[in-house]
């Protein structure tokens, strides 16, 4: 089955494009709001993508956490930083969606690893196995070169 297209999802959850944005706009108060879009021409330009995404994180922030602050709050919790004026300055400028994105970023940081030791890596990426040959394979890499045939 195919994914559905940004212009398929809007239509079956909202209708139209004008619907979506009025709903984005009503989650876009001053507690969770940084205004960066262009005044003349508003959030009806913005591609519907990015309108669902919005509308999705918005959504799910006021849920969890009702503004901004909390948000950011949240965040340096975590972060095991809620003294550092300078950081919570910075994120104080961010908007909602990359908050949001810092801040499951660093739930998955804080998230303990497994005590087996099958958690992610220093790096956060498992290590991958190694690979196997069969038996009796040669482990010399093979020659990608042809062999030359003699020439009459």
């Amino acid at each position: 089955m195919a994914a559905k297209t940004p212009l398929a999802l809007v239509q079956e959850k909202f209708g139209d494009k004008a619907k979506l944005v009025e709903a984005v706009e009503k989650l876009t108060g001053e507690d969770l709001w940084v205004s960066r879009t262009n005044k003349e021409k508003g959030l009806a330009h913005v591609s519907n993508a990015k309108l669902l995404r919005l509308h999705s994180v918005f959504t799910e922030v006021k849920a969890r956490f009702g503004t901004r602050e909390k948000l950011i709050e949240a965040i340096l919790e975590l972060e095991k930083r809620g003294k550092d004026a300078g950081l919570r300055q910075k994120l104080g400028t961010w908007p909602v969606p990359r908050l949001f994105d810092a801040y499951r970023s660093a739930v998955k940081r804080s998230a303990p690893s497994s005590p087996t030791g099958a958690g992610p890596t220093a790096r956060g990426v498992k290590a991958a196995a190694p690979v196997q040959s069969p038996k009796g394979a040669s482990t010399k890499p093979r020659s990608t070169a042809k062999a030359k045939t003699p020439s009459r």
